[in-house]
């Protein structure tokens, strides 16, 4: 079982619904493995708007809301979307993936949440 295999059972473990976000390089695996499940990727045009998207969708479902990105500039675009959610105390998890350190593997080893 792959690491990103595990974070979608454990989303799904948690009334995990909707995951809102941009896929990347970084992200095709976890994206493999979420396309097997019955969470419901939502694409957006940017990240930012992922952010507001997993805010709004938690404060008015009461689940987590969870929004994806790729490292650098992608997870930074995150920071106004989940800083709102945390003011407003939504339940949010902001995700972003790193790839291993194998690049020839390209299978996330981690997912990191806040």
């Amino acid at each position: 079982m792959k690491t990103c295999e595990l974070i979608v059972k454990c989303l799904e473990n948690e009334g995990v619904d909707r995951v809102f976000g941009i896929p990347g390089e970084e992200t095709l695996d976890f994206m493999d493995s979420l396309s097997r499940s019955k969470i419901v990727f939502v694409l957006t045009r940017h990240e930012q708007a992922a952010a507001f998207m997993a805010n709004a969708h938690g404060r008015l479902s009461g689940k987590a809301g969870v929004c994806l990105s790729t490292l650098g500039p992608g997870a930074t675009n995150l920071l106004t979307g989940i800083a709102d959610a945390y003011l407003d105390r939504a339940p949010s998890s902001p995700s972003r993936v790193r790839p291993s350190s194998d690049a020839s593997t390209r299978s996330p080893t981690s997912i990191s949440t806040s």
